[in-house]
């Protein structure tokens, strides 16, 4: 069996820390680097939820997308809500490693594996990375369809084929537009909407759009926009990076057995559809 710090060696080689934005908060947040490990579990957020799964699954590493303490912290005690998540992972000898923006930018990364959920054919990154000289990685992907598909049609495709989360999919745009080239991010991209507009897509599917910026991305051009659950066009990666470890654990022969969250950690739990009878408008 390999210690910890054999295996988060390669997973440094998948995303190397170094590559992560300067605000971000990855590596290995708690682990002692010579226990063993025969179990691994991949998740997008670590909550108690996610942790408690891993006690249960009896994981060695839990890893995660999303950081624990993206801005610090001065204390780990167990009265707060993440301290009970340190005091549980420590009791229980698990260690918990973060790929986060050095996920999102890598090759393959999140939006590779939000575009393979959604059988989409990358053509390349949507903000190169300008150290990368084959120009392979960076954030975002461009991709095109195998055949063109409406925006209600490709909206119906994204509900079916990314998990299900009480937000289901918003549609910004003419629904019978046709769709042949998308943009896709993996979590926020409203920050995105230049280099989407510059690539000249037919759609940008994401999560987390705000009114202000859709209204004026809206106002500039007839791109679609599509607005999914933030943690439903994270967890593709998670299989993705289960099946790279995977393939990393075959070639050294170390035999690990490597898992992958469905808990659904979205926060939102319910969603009430406007009543179709109300008239279009606001009422007086």
């Amino acid at each position: 069996m390999p210690r910890l710090s054999e295996v988060i060696a390669a997973l440094e080689t998948l995303w190397p820390a170094e590559r992560a934005e300067s605000w971000d908060a990855v590596g290995t947040v708690a682990g002692d680097p010579d226990q063993e490990v025969t179990r691994v579990l991949f998740a997008v957020d670590p909550v108690q939820e996610i942790v408690d799964e891993a006690v249960k699954l009896g994981a060695d590493l839990l890893v995660t997308h999303h950081p624990l303490y993206l801005r610090g912290t001065t204390t780990v005690a167990a009265t707060h809500f993440k301290g009970r998540v340190v005091h549980t992972l420590i009791k229980n000898d698990i260690a918990l490693h973060v790929a986060h923006t050095n996920a999102d930018t890598a090759d393959p990364g999140v939006s590779d594996a939000l575009a393979g959920a959604l059988d989409l054919r990358v053509t390349g990154p949507l903000v190169p990375d300008p150290t990368d000289p084959e120009g392979r990685r960076g954030l975002g992907r461009l991709c095109a369809l195998d055949r063109p598909l409406t925006v209600r049609e490709f909206a119906a495709r994204a509900a079916e084929r990314l998990p299900a989360t009480a937000q289901g999919i918003r549609v910004a745009g003419d629904p019978e537009a046709p769709v042949r080239t998308v943009a896709v991010s993996g979590g926020s991209g409203d920050s995105l909407f230049d280099h989407v507009r510059a690539a000249g897509v037919d759609a940008f599917l994401t999560a987390d759009l705000r009114h202000h910026p859709v209204s004026e991305a809206r106002a500039h051009s007839p791109l679609a926009l599509l607005d999914a659950a933030h943690w439903a066009t994270e967890w593709p990666w998670c299989e993705l990076a289960a099946s790279q470890l995977d393939e990393i654990s075959d070639r050294h022969g170390w035999d690990l057995r490597v898992h992958v969250s469905k808990t659904v950690t979205d926060p939102w739990t319910a969603h009430a559809a406007s009543a179709t009878s109300n008239p279009l408008g606001a009422p007086n």
